[in-house]
């Protein structure tokens, strides 16, 4: 066996091909109006024929020199914000001035212009905004609560997303997905788990979210929340056997565990034995911890399970047990005239056989 020097932190390359995303193709400003999580109304008091038009960035933009007609930079998908000094500068101008000001501003047709403060806006902001068929929208709470609410709410909504097949485990406050074959024992892992007093996110499918500044959240499609299937017993409500303290609603992914059988199932182990190497599931962009672990009938999964959690939390902490070892067994061998080869290191590790039936030689 041979072990590859261990990769560079910074830049984790890709183990896994790239999940594919579904990228919301941003929301009506109508969804937002009628969004539950949306922490105060916004009234319309204009352009109501273009609630249609589609919020695609959750970056909301202060362009207040639009009113003087400088158009750079403004983007037509972004919400657009007047606050205090946008106002102010408006009730300075004659009627005439502000009339083309307004115009020229909504002509460029953003998806929607919110006046913040519950100010009343100007009669040609009004004239304007019907006219080219742009909301214009009212706030009561000052332009930077405003921002933040609707930054934070955008941020969620407009989130690539992805549906994985597999099980999410919070255990010791890691994320752990566990991906595998269907009928590799998945399920039954998490459910020792929750014995165990760990907490279930997801079964069976994960629905996966980015969230910046670059983490990945699980979390249970509406449907499936709080319920496993077992093969022989068939779908449980985990919140209902096992208490509330049983579930979590979402959970970030620190950690992919893979479970595989087919490198014992040729006769042979073909995992990482020293712990060494670093390897890295994809999902949205986001590289992602991974092991894989075998399978087998008798082994306790859950307890293996457990120590990759805790041993994730010590990588975290700075201490990586596998390559501190590597370190001492390199520093022992000083006197070679050649640092020792990966060959070496594999035959520091006691070798384990496994024959064609599955068990240790």
């Amino acid at each position: 066996m041979s072990a590859s020097p261990p990769r560079p932190p910074s830049a984790p390359p890709p183990e896994q091909a790239e999940l594919p995303a579904t990228v919301i193709a941003g929301i009506t400003v109508q969804a937002l109006l009628d969004d539950p999580g949306l922490s105060f109304p916004l009234r319309v008091v204009a352009g109501a024929a273009g609630l249609g038009r589609r919020v695609k960035s959750a970056r909301i933009q202060k362009s207040g020199l639009a009113l003087v007609g400088h158009f750079h930079g403004l983007e037509a998908w972004r919400l657009q914000i007047l606050g205090a000094t946008e106002l102010s500068f408006l009730d300075g101008l004659s009627p005439e001035a502000r009339s083309k000001a307004c115009n020229g501003f909504a002509g460029l047709r953003p998806c929607a212009v919110i006046v913040s403060r519950g100010v009343t806006p100007h009669a040609e902001l009004v004239a304007a905004c019907d006219a080219h068929e742009t909301p214009l929208l009212v706030s009561e709470p000052k332009s930077s609560t405003t921002i933040s609410a609707l930054h934070n709410l955008l941020d969620d909504r407009l989130a690539p997303r992805a549906r994985i097949h597999g099980v999410l485990v919070r255990i010791f406050g890691v994320g752990t997905l566990l991906l595998g074959r269907s009928g590799i024992g998945k399920s039954e892992c998490a459910l020792d788990l929750v014995m165990r007093g760990h907490r279930l996110v997801a079964d069976d499918a994960v629905e996966c979210k980015f969230q910046p500044p670059g983490r990945v959240v699980g979390s249970p499609p509406a449907l499936l929340e709080h319920h496993i299937e077992i093969r022989g017993l068939g779908i449980l409500n985990v919140k209902d056997l096992f208490g509330v303290t049983s579930v979590v609603d979402t959970q970030v992914i620190d950690l992919v565990v893979r479970l595989s059988d087919q490198g014992e199932a040729q006769g042979h182990l073909d995992f990482d034995r020293l712990g060494v190497e670093e390897h890295f599931h994809r999902i949205l962009g986001v590289a992602i911890p991974e092991l894989t672990v075998p399978v087998r009938p008798g082994r306790d999964m859950a307890t293996i399970l457990e120590i990759g959690a805790r041993n994730e939390l010590l990588k975290r902490a700075g201490h990586h047990g596998a390559k501190a070892f590597a370190d001492k067994l390199e520093r022992s061998l000083l006197g070679h005239l050649t640092p020792p080869s990966p060959d070496d290191l594999a035959l520091a590790v006691p070798r384990v056989k496994v024959d064609e039936k599955g068990g240790r030689g």
